[in-house]
């Protein structure tokens, strides 16, 4: 069958910003979808550089994965920097990573996952795409409210009711810790992915890539940089372990 005559259940798109979490979810998506798309979001980020390195990571996962390289589709940038300069936060501006009153990180961007979805499924509908597959995490994460499963599943039925769609959203990394999410890379694709994970995908807020770390490019300094050694350092304590898809 041709992409577009496949199953609308065989067909997903998948978040993909370059960094760690939805590489692997890119991963994930193909090993289980017969046609998977990416689509990335242009909205102003401080660390911009993620966009370029979404281009290296596709080429890498399908030269270095054949039997994944026939099932990547089209990728999709979308530019939304209306909605980073309405955000201003630590993540498309200069500010410090602090706490803020809220109690929240000053890298979160109000609603950021919401219009995600929203600019997702509008796309997923013209491309018959049912499945939508993000990075989100409610374990191991920097506290943003807009990862929590409850409110993305409010966000989807708001979706499908205002689309007259079925969509369905997967988040194989919710329930996980960042020490998981390696094992996982390592259950899907070997010791083969999360090498191409640790050099090619990109996690760190304030864009370094001057510097290569065990656990790959960053300033070690940031909240990104923090959750991505830990991980790292955690899942080699223990051994390395893969976790099943």
């Amino acid at each position: 069958m041709t992409p577009m005559t496949q199953p609308p259940s065989d067909r997903a798109l998948v978040l993909f910003s370059g960094g760690q979490d939805s590489s692997v979810c890119l991963a994930w998506a193909l090993d289980r979808y017969g046609h998977v798309e990416t689509v990335g979001f242009d909205y102003g980020q401080r660390h911009a550089v993620e966009l370029a390195q979404r281009r290296v990571l596709r080429a890498r996962l399908a030269r270095e994965f054949p039997a994944w390289a026939g099932r990547l589709g089209e990728d999709h940038v979308l530019e939304m920097r209306g909605f980073g300069a309405i955000a201003e936060t630590a993540m498309t501006s200069e500010r410090a990573f602090e706490v803020t009153a809220r109690g929240l990180p000053s890298t979160f961007v109000p609603g950021r996952n919401l219009v995600f979805l929203a600019y997702a499924a509008a796309l997923a509908d013209r491309r018959a795409l049912r499945v939508l597959v993000g990075g989100m995490c409610e374990t191991d994460f920097s506290g943003y409210p807009d990862c929590r499963r409850d409110t993305l599943d409010m966000q989807m039925t708001a979706l499908n009711l205002g689309m007259d769609q079925d969509f369905v959203l997967e988040t194989p990394l919710m329930r996980l810790t960042k020490a998981q999410t390696w094992g996982l890379s390592q259950a899907l694709g070997g010791e083969a992915l999360v090498e191409l994970i640790v050099e090619d995908s990109h996690t760190c807020y304030r864009g370094e890539r001057g510097t290569r770390r065990p656990w790959g490019y960053g300033c070690d300094d940031c909240p990104a940089c923090a959750l991505r050694r830990r991980g790292w350092e955690a899942w080699t304590a223990e051994g390395r372990p893969a976790l099943s898809p």
